[in-house]
């Protein structure tokens, strides 16, 4: 049990965070300098922890801006302005990118390492299958990522942003702004982002010529229909990864 000036500070208090300040309060005078050191170590551990929110169903929604470098229309600029939706359920995740060309939609099932990719593009419709192995073979050029922090804050959605550095295996390099506010359980979602301490909530690359950006314009914490990960039975021409690959779909 604790004792009685424990108690009347938990009992106004209620929460980890305050309760330790309490603590500090009740016991600065007599503390020794490490215990203080100790206690205020606790105070910021709690407060880091319970700030800090896993969730199991999320809805991301990032704009893309595309710059080409050119002055002259091209295929790029098709893809300025497209929006990029993410669902997570449990191990269940879907991504979806709509632009004026095209759409493509990825569904991840984390507990069996599986996908299936599908492609719209001038109304031809696939549907790619993927086993763990050939997820793996189609992420490679993420694997070995890091990330580094740098000192650059900001908000963004109304959670506070980390500034890092991504660096891939290959010495590519892009930003990525991402908050350890809230994070999704199911880290696998995204293969670039597995390693991230964080949710990414902004991130920008070039490729060529191309410098593209994606920035989250909208969170929701509502629960995530089941029929999303739905696979669909008709309609799309069915293919495996290998097949695709030698047509040159498969990344």
């Amino acid at each position: 049990m604790l004792p009685h000036g424990y108690r009347l500070c938990w009992q106004q208090f209620r929460q980890p965070f305050l309760f330790f300040i309490c603590l500090i309060d009740m016991h600065f005078k007599t503390i020794t300098r490490t215990s203080g050191f100790l206690i205020l170590f606790l105070c910021l551990w709690s407060f880091s922890a319970f700030s800090q929110k896993k969730v199991s169903e999320i809805t991301l929604v990032y704009d893309a801006s595309v710059t080409t470098g050119s002055k002259e229309p091209g295929l790029g600029d098709a893809f300025d302005g497209a929006t990029t939706t993410v669902y997570i359920k449990g191990g269940l995740s879907r991504s979806e990118m709509v632009s004026a060309l095209a759409s493509f939609t990825t569904i991840h099932d984390a507990r069996t390492g599986t996908a299936v990719i599908l492609q719209e593009v001038s109304g031809q419709k696939l549907l790619i299958r993927m086993n763990a192995e050939n997820w793996n073979d189609k992420n490679k050029k993420y694997e070995g990522i890091t990330f580094t922090n740098t000192d650059e804050r900001k908000t963004n959605a109304g959670y506070n942003c980390i500034k890092a550095i991504a660096k891939m295996k290959d010495g590519a390099s892009f930003v990525v702004y991402y908050t350890n506010e809230i994070i999704p359980e199911n880290q696998e979602y995204s293969y670039q982002f597995k390693t991230l301490n964080g949710l990414p909530l902004e991130y920008e690359f070039t490729q060529g010529s191309l410098h593209i950006k994606y920035t989250l314009s909208k969170i929701s914490l509502n629960p995530v229909p089941a029929s999303k990960f739905d696979i669909p039975k008709s309609g799309y021409r069915e293919m495996t990864y290998e097949e695709s690959r030698k047509l040159g779909l498969g990344n």
